[in-house]
């Protein structure tokens, strides 16, 4: 029987918390797009809006909105106001790479590994991401919900848009996907992937983690080349 964790051909990795460093700029982000609607900060509606913002890190923004603010318009909104906050945040240069996440993905690439990097914004603010970190080069596919129909994670369709677009693996079971939330983890769970996990440099934790499915965790997408190679 092929060892899962050794027999990985494509890695799903996650951005903000995962392999980028934002320092909490989705909540001052948020906090941007709240005011355009009408919710100040320090009021209790606002607190409730961000313990929603908290407990779905990494669900595509724009759904976060549909859930919080109700009707179509109103959430288009508050997402075309989160994205150009979290990109003018991104352009003052307060974002970095995850100590260690540039070397894992050079060396899982060296490795004859597919590397894709997903997140649930909007492309223009991964694309933002990617060039304030000079990493536009780095791997050849990155994907963001609507390059996978729409549907940002706890849904697999980005996973499954990697699995297909790459042609890297012949199974779902040889992917492995790597974020810092719970909604990272179910979307790898959901789509089969052979290796899950969490790691400890984002938003949540390793209770979350297991209770989602994860198969390892791990304190830095830094550890993961070691996993792959059994060298861990």
């Amino acid at each position: 029987m092929t060892d899962t964790t050794t027999d990985i051909r494509l890695v799903v990795l996650d951005m903000a918390g995962t392999t980028v460093a934002d320092g909490g700029l989705v909540e001052r982000a948020f906090a941007k797009a709240a005011a355009e609607l009408g919710v100040r900060e320090g009021t209790a509606e606002h607190a409730e809006h961000l313990a929603h913002v908290r407990a779905t890190m990494g669900e595509s923004k724009i759904s976060v909105f549909r859930h919080l603010f109700g009707d179509e318009e109103r959430a288009r909104r508050a997402n075309d106001a989160f994205e150009e906050a979290y990109g003018d945040l991104v352009d003052d240069g307060l974002i970095a790479p995850v100590p260690g996440a540039r070397e894992a993905v050079e060396e899982l690439l060296a490795s004859g590994r597919a590397v894709v990097l997903t997140t649930g914004f909007a492309r223009v603010t991964q694309d933002a991401i990617l060039t304030a970190l000079g990493w536009r080069d780095l791997v050849p596919l990155t994907l963001c919900p609507a390059d996978a129909g729409g549907r940002g994670r706890p849904f697999p369709d980005m996973v499954l848009e990697a699995f297909v677009r790459t042609k890297a693996a012949e199974d779902v079971r040889q992917v492995a996907v790597v974020g810092d939330t719970s909604y990272d983890v179910l979307s790898g769970v959901r789509a089969g992937a052979g290796l899950v996990a969490g790691v400890r440099t984002g938003a949540h934790g390793d209770e979350q983690f297991r209770a989602a499915g994860a198969t390892h965790v791990l304190d830095s997408v830094a550890g993961l080349p070691a996993l792959l190679t059994g060298a861990r």
